[in-house]
């Protein structure tokens, strides 16, 4: 039986929404394939005479090297270098999200990051893991003063404390919605113009292609400051509202 809506629609119907677990599952194990096969390229390199220096030529491992890299110095920047522990989550994270935007561009593909459920998840990954952190680093009793921004004034503590656990939870919703509606915008413009311009609609893609790098990016990075401040000694957060 032939659809209701328009072919540009398809990705944001809901009965596609199983294609894009299904798609981000192939994602998934794809980069986990990388991860497995960049460690043995690295591991033969580091037990041979040739080091692990990438060679000239273009090659998987030189590109991987190059990513490694290049999202290290990033990270270095945002984060510092002694917090390169949390390079593993945030180089996946931003290589998921990337590849999840980059394949909805994909003429049929699903949009996988344009599917609620999968951009809550990646939003609720976001949120255990800088709060699990921020209670590793600071206990509970030290993570809880956190909220209450070094203020010892009672009567003005403890309706800061609930006002920055309320953003704090709420960052599970504005990091889903943000990735969410901006890809699906993205998207959805991007249907249009190929329904009315076709192969003149190139442009649109290159621009589809900028925003899907930009999205991953200011997840990412947004990921990388709640970390940062989760992490926060208790007492420099004092000394800093002090």
């Amino acid at each position: 039986m032939a659809s209701d809506h328009p072919t540009y629609l398809t990705p944001l119907i809901p009965e596609t929404n199983m294609q894009a677990v299904l798609v981000a599952m192939l994602i998934g194990t794809g980069l986990v394939g990388l991860g497995v096969k960049f460690a043995k390229i690295a591991r033969q390199r580091s037990q041979s005479d040739e080091g692990i220096i990438p060679s000239a030529g273009i090659s998987l491992f030189g590109l991987v090297d190059l990513f490694t890299e290049t999202f290290l110095s990033f990270q270095d920047s945002v984060m510092g270098r002694e917090n390169r522990r949390y390079f593993p989550f945030m180089a996946t994270l931003f290589l998921f999200l990337l590849c999840g935007n980059i394949i909805g561009l994909i003429p049929g593909m699903p949009v996988t990051t344009g599917s609620i459920g999968i951009t809550l998840g990646f939003a609720l990954a976001s949120f255990v893991y800088f709060n699990f952190h921020g209670l590793r680093e600071n206990g509970f009793f030290g993570y809880c003063k956190h909220f209450s921004c070094g203020i010892r004034i009672v009567f003005l503590a403890v309706p800061i404390f609930f006002l920055e656990l309320l953003s704090t939870v709420l960052r599970v919703l504005t990091l889903n919605l943000r990735l969410y509606w901006n890809i699906t915008a993205d998207h959805l413009v991007l249907g249009v113009f190929t329904e009315l311009l076709g192969f003149a609609a190139i442009p649109a893609y290159i621009l589809g292609t900028f925003v899907a790098l930009i999205q991953a990016f200011v997840f990412t990075t947004l990921s990388m400051v709640y970390v940062q401040l989760a992490t926060q000694h208790s007492d420099t957060h004092e000394e800093e509202h002090g």
